[in-house]
């Protein structure tokens, strides 16, 4: 079976932990969708290390990590992460295995993502400008460049007719763009090299053999699912699916093989870049949160929107992706509170509603709120569910109950050994 691990908000809940913390558990972990625009931050031994593309299980010794079909790969950043991993020793022929389908991010592709964000001008939907859209608009358009092209003799001819393309739509955007293509491709061409030197697979035939060998394996989710191409907060949103149902399309298994579902989501609310926010804070207590909880994107450094707990849209992610477990990060953030509010409901178009509706605009929605008693308690040093204070016992156990899903993981700091298992 696969255990799926996702997002259950605006991304940056805390994935790159959750995953170091359960490898143990997995022989297999795997990335399934998205691409560089993630960043997946682990701490532990004192170091910080955040993955864009590279699967969160690198560090441990037993882990084999897949790039599935689902994932969009920049060479020049998965070289840039190799390289920052050197220090490691880690056998990446034989830890890293490259799915032979997942797509190809071009120079140009990051030239368009660039081109296409400035026109939209004030309208601009807060691209991490990574080139993300414009490859998944190829792999849909049927022109785009896959791993497995990088084996056959002409991959050259077909990455010189696509990039001929793309400066040509460059000139459709009315835009100064400025740039050195021969620069950025001799980049290109040198980490496609280190590219090559990795082993390639087919691997859907490679995940469903693993399964029939009794292998555990662990997909692991990037972004979250309100950015969904399908399910988010349309159009500010990614371009692949990030619920559930992408881990089967993005490895090539099917939906009766996937087991646990382990959804995470933070103890309040953040969204990078443009887009609604219900419960978004513009006083003291969403820039406490900001500071507290260090809210900068890993990938974008932008800071991130913070805001109460939005349970309506939590409730959404965890019945479009059969969540089974709960994991809520970043409870210290809230340490200090003494009054907590947790969105129970939406008043849309002057009609309470506790499901989320079509459109999440402010002009449409407005937020009501559940008051809780904060805690004062650092919960830094806690190890074990019993030393929890009674006020985020009774916050969590409010959560559940809405839900309907127990929350098995309270994070409360960064460190991998900052877990409380429950």
């Amino acid at each position: 079976m696969v255990d799926l691990l996702l997002g259950l908000q605006w991304g940056d809940e805390g994935k790159g932990k959750i995953v170091d913390v359960l490898t143990k558990n997995y022989d297999i972990i795997a990335r399934f969708q998205g691409g560089p625009n993630a960043g997946h931050t682990l701490i532990f031994d004192g170091n910080k290390h955040v993955l864009h593309t590279i699967p969160s299980g690198i560090f441990h010794k037993k882990a084999i990590n897949i790039v599935g079909n689902g994932v969009v790969i920049d060479p020049v950043i998965f070289k840039k992460e190799i390289d920052n991993l050197s220090a490691y020793k880690i056998d990446f022929k034989s830890k890293l295995l490259i799915s032979r389908k997942a797509h190809l991010i071009l120079p140009t592709h990051r030239l368009l993502d660039a081109a296409s964000e400035t026109a939209k001008g004030k309208a601009k939907i807060g691209s991490t400008l990574k080139g993300i859209g414009p490859t998944y608009m190829d792999k849909t358009g049927r022109n785009g460049i896959r791993v497995g092209d990088l084996e056959l003799e002409n991959w050259k001819d077909k990455y010189n007719a696509l990039t001929k393309k793309h400066l040509k739509m460059l000139n459709f955007f009315e835009v100064d763009i400025q740039y050195d293509l021969a620069e950025l491709e001799e980049e290109f061409y040198e980490a496609i090299a280190v590219l090559k030197k990795l082993t390639f697979i087919d691997s859907e035939n490679y995940l469903n053999q693993a399964i029939n060998d009794g292998k555990t394996i662990l997909a692991e989710g990037a972004q979250g699912s309100l950015l969904d191409i399908d399910f988010g907060t349309y159009p500010y949103v990614t371009s692949s699916t990030t619920t559930a149902a992408g881990a089967c399309t993005g490895l090539g298994v099917a939906p009766n093989r996937i087991g646990e579902v382990f959804g995470i989501f933070k103890a309040y609310t953040t969204r990078v870049g443009s887009g609604p926010f219900p419960t978004e804070l513009f006083d003291d207590d969403g820039k406490t949160m900001a500071t507290v909880g260090h809210e900068f994107g890993a990938t974008t450094g932008r800071p991130r929107r913070c805001g109460w707990l939005d349970l309506v849209a939590l409730k959404y992610a965890v019945q479009i992706n059969g969540v089974t477990q709960l994991m809520m990060m970043k409870g210290d953030v809230l340490s200090g509170f003494d009054r907590l509010k947790v969105c129970t409901s939406y008043t849309y178009k002057g009609t309470e509603v506790t499901h989320l509706p079509y459109n999440i605009e402010p002009e449409n929605v407005s937020v009501n709120y559940t008051e809780f008693k904060g805690w004062q308690a650092d919960l830094t040093a806690l190890e074990s569910a019993s030393q929890l204070p009674e006020n985020l016992l009774a916050y969590i156990d409010f959560i559940e109950k809405e839900v309907a899903v127990p929350i098995k993981i309270v994070s409360v700091g960064p460190d991998r050994k900052q877990t409380v298992f429950r």
